[in-house]
């Protein structure tokens, strides 16, 4: 079906007129209205109530029809849309999670619990034994930073030595 010539407006005058029917669904069809005339009636139903009944399942197909290619016309649309706007789905995701974000940032649990660990860390780090372990720690890493600084010197100055030999100019 051509998209330029349907009519997408749902209110008009001419919805479903002039319409190609080859892009109908062909099962649709099938098991629909089309479908029922070799199905025997149902009991207490007069054949032209079944006539009545097969009428108006068509024009709901065709509703549904009409309404499936108006849906698919506004999605096309909104991608384009998007589009212009530079708008993607990875940007989409981005603005979700950044709001999302700061919707947590901004829940009461979230400020609850930031005001309970900062105070936690204020206790943690005022205590004599927070700042002896702290102390501790620090010493023993400059001390470690002193003694393999040593052992490099140690390990260049052999290496030097070694290349002065006699014998290790003949691996060169």
């Amino acid at each position: 079906m051509d998209p330029a010539s349907q009519d997408i407006n749902l209110n008009s005058p001419n919805k479903g007129l002039n319409r190609d029917r080859s892009d109908n669904l062909s099962d649709v069809q099938e098991e629909g209205a089309m479908g029922n005339s070799a199905h025997p009636l149902p009991p207490g139903l007069t054949e032209e109530e079944a006539e009545e009944l097969r009428i108006e399942l068509t024009k709901v197909e065709e509703e549904i029809n009409t309404l499936r290619q108006v849906l698919s016309a506004k999605e096309r649309h909104s991608s384009e849309l998007k589009r212009k706007l530079g708008l993607n789905p990875l940007n989409e995701l981005k603005q979700n999670i950044t709001k999302s974000w700061q919707d947590v940032q901004t829940s009461q649990a979230y400020v609850r619990t930031t005001e309970k660990l900062g105070e936690w860390n204020e206790r943690v780090t005022g205590s004599d034994l927070y700042k002896k372990t702290q102390e501790t720690l620090s010493e023993a890493g400059h001390k470690t930073t002193a003694a393999l600084s040593t052992l490099g010197t140690a390990i260049s100055r052999r290496l030097g030595d070694m290349r002065a030999l006699p014998f290790s100019n003949s691996f060169r």
